[in-house]
């Protein structure tokens, strides 16, 4: 099956409703390793990889995240670097 990892940047309310920390709680349910950052511009991004059916079922909650949030939109690029053991939120 192989791994899969992304970079995602997720638009919308997303800060300040709890979506890193939900984000965080999926991810380590799915065994994904990455982490969830709020930037300056008021999204929020996510690097997500493992197996590529977790990381393809992450992809898809992240395009609408808990019901605290509400994603506009999300942009992701495939990830060619390395990523660390476990799953960080700043």
């Amino acid at each position: 099956m192989g791994e899969q990892a992304f970079s995602v940047k997720v638009f919308g309310r997303v800060q300040g409703v709890g979506f890193r920390y939900f984000t965080q709680e999926l991810a380590v349910q799915l065994g994904l390793r990455g982490h969830a950052y709020n930037l300056d511009d008021g999204s929020v991004e996510v690097l997500i990889c493992g197996p590529k059916e977790q990381v393809q079922m992450m992809l898809g909650w992240l395009e609408h995240g808990p019901r605290t949030a509400a994603v506009t939109h999300i942009e992701y690029v495939a990830h060619e670097g390395e990523v660390r053991a476990g799953f960080h939120i700043n």
